[in-house]
């Protein structure tokens, strides 16, 4: 008897309501859908890069066209896109800068290999291609990279204020772009080896102008909550001592509930008395210390501003742990959890310690601080989206900076490195035999996608500006290889000339993820979404809830 396919029982797998897709349709499917999200991004790329604004369902709007920032905004659902905005956020955690570069190289990686997809090549002949290709490149931009290490102090400032203008060319506050440069070499080389990004605090202040902004060299914050008092306290010390404490200097109200029984009315005068007494003990050793300035993270009350100010000492309670940590680590002190025993090793100090009034808030500002290790930036400009974006521009430029001390090596930006290990990897591509020839070419040609998405955002006519790039680093001499595109005249010119520098390790970072983000969308060939499981883990919750309440309402509560 012969079996006809109708006949064959239907193997019920998958719960019903499961919706599974699998094979090429797939594939191209998770492909197109990395590709939007890299179109979305794209014109955020470069100097001449546009901004975008989103606006959340809270009404918050953000204008950004840092590429980390757009990429956690726009709440991606679809699973294979969202690895592109993971590769994003990894990008920025590790290097800070070159996010939107990221997402475009791995889209780009994505958009080449679809027609092979389509072709019927499989997707594991690509992958493997495309992991030799990136190994391929990583290795070449080791070998073109450029060490800044030996070199005399005056030099590497000026040579990473280089770097971070580099970041700074493509983002809002680009026109000052040597201001902050500069501001932000100085606060980086103020933390030295401490690596910790928060030693470097930026402090926004509404009003002014950008150049109104100022690195002060130690730390500053806004003035706290203050009591009564405080305008008799001193705003001005030079080479105060600083105590630092983590107690609250104020009466507190007995906990609730509390119970003494008196005999006596005399023996309540003395409970009152005992109560002052051990705020003035607590308060004398203060004094004692020999403290000028006294910061405390829980509240200092009004009697003791009071007190204070009596003694010419400047107190500020409820201070963020955040800045109480940066003045530990800037004046060198220690933060105390007790008045008792201070010692003069416990107390910092600074060389100046003032409150100023920036815009319209007061600050209050610890100057050359014996440790360093910490700098504070007081950001000033128009509108809040506009200084939150300048935070976020300078958040990459302190990375940057920061990286390039570590890793001391810089290769040439505006597309000139993508372009020479474009053309490596075609030659290399010309000495293999078989399939992987293509895919590696195809490898090759995405790498392109940096310089011409510098001039298509730039207005210039990116095929005229790629031949020229093409025809400049094909020279055998290898003298083209520093060579990218021009973005103020639209031709093409020596990035490193021009100091249009970037740290190595973001290319290597920024290939590394993209390639391991694109095989990943490639390794996919099925998606399986089962809806029901949610609804079905909602029930036996809620069901678990019932079974307990239904319990509990047999004690104390009549049924109806």
């Amino acid at each position: 008897m012969v079996v006809t396919k109708q006949q064959q029982p239907q193997i019920i797998l998958l719960k019903e309501g499961t919706d599974t897709s699998q094979g090429k349709p797939q594939l191209l499917s998770n492909i197109s859908a990395c590709m939007a999200v890299s179109d979305v991004v794209r014109t955020t790329l470069g100097p001449r890069g546009m901004d975008k604004l989103i606006h959340d369902e809270k009404g918050n709007t953000t204008i950004s066209n840092d590429g980390a920032t757009i990429m956690k905004l726009l709440d991606i659902v679809h699973p294979a896109a969202k690895i592109l905005v993971d590769i994003a956020k990894s990008q920025d955690s590790e290097v800070g800068d070159g996010t939107t570069t990221v997402v475009l190289l791995a889209g780009e990686f994505l958009k080449e290999a679809k027609p092979f997809v389509e072709d019927g090549v499989h997707p594991q002949n690509l992958m493997r291609s495309y992991r030799t290709a990136s190994h391929l490149a990583i290795e070449k931009i080791k070998e073109l990279a450029v060490s800044i290490e030996g070199k005399s102090l005056e030099e590497k400032k000026s040579l990473l204020a280089k770097c971070a203008a580099t970041t700074l060319s493509s983002k809002l506050i680009g026109g000052e772009k040597e201001f902050f440069a500069t501001m932000v070499v100085d606060a980086v080389l103020a933390i030295g080896n401490d690596d910790r990004l928060n030693m470097i605090g930026i402090k926004k202040v509404p009003g002014g102008t950008m150049r109104d902004s100022f690195l002060v060299n130690g730390v500053a914050f806004k003035k706290t909550f203050s009591y009564a008092g405080f305008e008799q306290q001193p705003k001005k010390f030079v080479n105060p001592k600083i105590l630092l404490l983590n107690i609250e200097l104020e009466l507190k109200s007995e906990k609730e509930n509390a119970e003494i029984r008196l005999s006596d009315p005399l023996q309540y005068q003395s409970i009152v008395d005992a109560e002052w007494n051990i705020i003035y003990d607590k308060l004398d050793k203060c004094v004692k210390s020999g403290a000028k300035v006294v910061l405390s993270r829980l509240a200092i009350g009004d009697l003791a501003t009071q007190y204070f100010a009596d003694r010419d000492i400047f107190c500020a309670g409820r201070v963020t742990e955040e800045d109480l940590q940066r003045v530990a680590a800037a004046a060198g002190g220690t933060v105390q959890t007790t008045v008792n025993n201070i010692i003069d090793e416990v107390l910092g100090s600074c060389e100046l310690f003032e409150e100023k009034q920036v815009g319209n808030e007061r600050f209050n500002i610890f100057s050359g601080c014996p440790s360093g290790r910490t700098a504070t930036i007081v950001l000033r400009g128009g509108a809040d989206q506009f200084i939150e974006e300048a935070e976020r521009s300078l958040h990459d430029a302190i990375m940057i900076v920061r990286r390039a001390m570590k890793n001391s090596t810089v290769v040439a930006g505006g597309g000139a490195i993508d372009m020479e290990i474009s053309r490596y990897l075609r030659q290399h591509a010309r000495t293999i035999a078989g399939k992987s020839q293509l895919f590696i070419n195809s490898y090759a040609k995405s790498l392109e996608v940096i310089p011409r998405q510098l001039c298509d955002n730039a207005g210039f006519d990116a095929t005229d500006v790629l031949n020229k790039l093409r025809q400049k680093h094909a020279l055998p001499s290898g003298e083209g290889a520093p060579y990218g595109v021009d973005i103020n005249t639209g031709g093409i010119a020596d990035s490193f000339a021009n100091f249009v520098w970037e740290p190595a390790v973001v290319k290597i970072n920024a290939i590394n993820a993209a390639t391991e983000a694109a095989c990943l969308v490639l390794s996919v060939d099925e998606t399986i979404k089962n809806p029901k499981s949610e609804s079905a883990q909602g029930e036996a919750a809620a069901n678990a809830m019932g079974g307990r309440g239904g319990r509990g309402r047999g004690r104390g509560m009549r049924r109806r």
